[in-house]
This record gives structure tokens, C-alpha cells and sequence, in this order.
């Protein structure tokens, strides 16, 4: 492991490129160290460990809601946004065929829409964060004047972070707005481990209940990582083909269909969902007492996120909804049997054309029950942990080792298909 990472640093175009997104990485931590002026760090550490909804907010700003940051709100509106724009191909075949027969022009075009799409955004989800902050006193009263001037800080910082990630991903080092994430997420282990280290230190007897949870930690990690590399191989033949004196063809392969088809995008989709309700509990929270409805609706929303079983049963749901969904928008059957049959292969067995759509799709649907299964398992899994060692300081996030396994393997194998093309060449 160590030679190779001296030949991945002899190279420097890569080199460089490494060091490049590194120093963008770092660029965000600073900047999720900004404060918004006039924060009450006390206050608003009791808020949000008191609210899961908030804690998952935390999550997907990546960490930078802590402080109250400049860049509070993360990429959240632009994965937002983006998830909207994934709803719409469904609607508008035009859309669809923008984001999947246009090539790279018109997928550039679809990211266009979604990035303007996160401002509106941006600034609804900037509005209600802020009157919930200010009604909670972790931030003094607001003038319109403080509102407007807050909002339009808080929508460029979300701005920046995406302006970083696109020019992360251009760097072909892994996924720009991923790479924000698990930067927050790791930044935040340190402070996990000191936090148990203390609490042992305190209490030696849980020692049993620490290894205990270590061990189950590795066997986490272990199956996500199995789930994750794991694929179905649809054997395909090539018929031989005879252009002049070259017979060209008649080759043995496969057609690999990945049992996570989806990556960890389903758990980011259903979080994104899951937010919404939880913001507009909290913001008609605030309404005067007289609006009794207004209440009624806050109080169940609230409570209904806050009951571990219901949210454990919602997520679940969303997570396995959403594994579906993006699977059926990113995988055509019909046009990789098309592709398949206009070089001259077929499945073993099947018939070419539309018998062979037919067989890709019942495939794709079983293999997506298991691994929609085991997301929504991934998703729900801090609840489980905390249930079974009731260690509060340091929990297996099921969300957040999913995306720093799947980020940390996509990142290695773009670094690895980079070292292989610079020895080829």
C-alpha cells in the first residue's frame, strides 16, 4: 500500500491534482468555521442536540451548522434542487431526454437548471432556519435589514460550497459535493472519540460494551463494503463478424449490474425529504397562540419526527422508495439491449431486442429489492445501534459510514484508472 501511494505521488499531474482538491477540502472547513455574527454557541449546542431533525440537518451541511456558519446550510438546497430536476425527467419526456440521449452537452445543461433552481431554494430553506434560530434566542432579534443581509450570506456560502465541488469534480479525483459531505463527517470523529474516551475514563466498567461496539463497528463497515463492490454478471456472447480478411467478434463477456445500483444517492434523497416536514413544524411553530390548527399541525409533525419508531419507519421507507426510483431514472433496460444488439451480442439464452429488456429489467428489480433493503437497513441503523449498547457519545451512523466508504472507494478507484492511463502512456 505504501509503494503504491509513492507511485501515485511520482506522478505529478496527479500529484498536483490530489494536493489541489485537499486544499479545496480544507478551504471548506474554514470557511465552517465563520460564524454568523451575534450566535450563542451554548444555546445552540442545546438546540441541536435536543432535535433529531436539526441533527440530521447538521449531517447534510456537513457539519457546518455547529457554529452556526457562514455555510450552514452545505449543498443541501443544490442536492435539492437536483432532486426536483430528477423528479421532473419523469414528467417532462423532454427533460429525459436532455439528461439521457444528449450527451454530455445537454447533461451540462440539466446541471445548469439545477444549480439555478438552488438559489429560490436556498433562500426559502435560509428564511425558515433563521426565524426558528432567532425564536429559539440562539440569535438576537432580526431587523429586515439583518434578514435580508443573513439570507444573501447564507445562499453564498451554499453558493461557494457548490462552486467548490464543481471544480472538485472536474479534477476527477471523486465527487465534488460528496467530498463536502465527508469532509464534515470526518472532521467530526475526533470530537466522538474524545467525548467516549472521557465518559470510559469516568466509567471503566463499560469497557465489555466498547469493544463490543468496536467489533460491530468493523462488521459495518465490512458489509458495506461487500454490498457496495458487489455486482450480478449477465453473461453475453458476440457473434463473429467477417469484414474482409478479419473476422472481428465472438468474444465471451459480461454485463455487470450492481446490486447498489443507486449508490448511497437514495439515503441523500430521503433525507432531503424527510427534512421538509421538520422544517415547517418548527417554523409554524411560531405562530401566535391564538392559531390553534396552526399548532396542531406543528405539534404532530414535531412529535412524529421525534418518536424513534415512526421516523425509523419513514426513513426506512423513503430510503427503499428512492433505491427504486433513481434505479428505474439511471438504468434503461431497453436502451443497454438495444446497445447490446447493435454490436452483435445476446444475452445467453435470450433473445436480442425486447426479450432481453424484459430479462435486464426482472434481474434489476430483484437485485434492487436486496439492495434497497439494505439502505433502508444502513439509513436506520443508528437507532438500532443506540438501542442495543446505549452509548450516547459514540454511535455507528449508518448514513455517514455509507457515504465515507462509498465516497473513500469511488475516490480510489478514480485515482487508480488515472495511474493506470499515465503508466500506459
Amino acid at each position: 500500500m505504501f509503494s503504491r501511494l509513492v507511485q501515485i505521488l511520482k506522478i505529478a499531474d496527479l500529484r498536483k491534482k490530489i494536493f489541489f482538491v485537499l486544499g479545496l477540502m480544507v478551504l471548506f472547513r474554514l470557511a465552517a468555521a465563520v460564524p454568523v455574527p451575534g450566535a450563542d454557541p451554548e444555546r445552540l449546542r442545546e438546540f441541536l442536540s435536543g432535535s433529531q431533525f436539526f441533527g440530521l440537518l447538521n449531517l447534510f451541511s456537513g457539519g457546518a451548522l455547529d457554529n452556526l456558519s457562514i455555510v450552514m446550510l452545505g449543498v443541501g438546497p443544490y442536492i435539492t434542487g437536483s432532486i426536483i430536476m430528477q423528479l421532473l425527467t419523469m414528467i417532462f419526456p423532454k427533460l429525459k431526454e436532455m439528461y439521457q440521449e444528449d450527451g454530455e452537452a445537454g447533461r451540462q445543461k440539466f446541471n445548469q437548471y439545477s444549480r439555478l433552481l438552488t438559489v429560490p431554494l436556498g433562500l426559502l430553506q435560509a428564511y425558515g432556519l433563521l426565524v426558528i434560530l432567532e425564536r429559539q434566542q440562539v440569535l438576537p432579534d432580526l431587523t429586515l435589514f439583518g434578514y435580508v443581509t443573513s439570507m444573501v450570506t447564507v445562499v453564498a456560502g451554499t453558493v461557494f460550497l457548490m462552486w467548490l465541488g464543481e471544480l472538485m469534480s472536474e479534477k476527477n479525483i471523486g465527487n465534488g459535493i460528496s467530498l463536502i459531505i465527508f469532509a464534515g463527517i470526518v472532521s467530526s470523529i475526533p470530537s466522538s472519540i474524545a467525548q467516549t474516551l472521557f465518559s470510559f475514563r469516568d466509567d471503566a466498567s463499560q469497557l465489555p460494551m466498547y469493544l463490543a461496539f468496536a467489533a460491530v463497528s468493523v462488521l459495518v463497515v465490512a458489509g458495506v463494503v461487500l454490498i457496495s463492490e458487489a455486482q450480478r454478471n449477465v453473461p453475453v456472447q458476440y457473434a463473429k463478424q467477417v469484414r474482409g480478411r478479419r473476422a472481428y467478434g465472438g468474444v465471451s463477456t459480461h454485463l455487470p449490474l450492481r446490486l447498489n445500483q443507486a449508490g448511497v444517492i437514495p439515503i441523500i434523497f430521503a433525507i432531503s425529504i424527510i427534512l421538509f416536514p421538520g422544517l415547517i413544524g418548527n417554523f409554524l411553530a411560531i405562530a401566535p397562540p391564538s392559531y390553534t390548527t396552526i399548532h396542531l399541525i406543528s405539534d404532530f409533525l414535531i412529535t412524529m419526527l421525534n418518536n424513534q419508531w415512526v421516523y425509523g419507519a419513514v426513513y426506512f421507507l423513503l430510503v427503499f422508495v428512492f433505491t427504486y426510483f433513481y434505479t428505474a431514472v439511471t438504468f434503461d433496460p431497453q436502451a443497454i439491449a438495444d446497445n447490446v444488439q447493435k454490436h452483435g451480442g445476446f444475452v445467453l439464452g435470450i433473445r436480442p431486442g425486447r426479450q432481453t429488456a424484459e430479462f435486464l429489467y426482472q434481474i434489476i428489480n430483484r437485485i434492487t429489492l436486496v439492495g434497497g433493503f439494505f439502505l433502508g437497513l444502513i439509513a436506520i441503523l443508528p437507532l438500532i445501534v443506540q438501542a442495543a449498547f446505549n452509548i450516547q457519545t459514540l454511535t455507528i451512523g449508518g448514513t455517514s459510514v455509507l457515504i465515507v466508504v462509498s465516497v473513500v472507494l469511488e475516490t480510489i478507484k478514480q485515482i487508480q484508472s488515472q495511474v493506470v492511463t499515465y503508466e500506459y502512456e
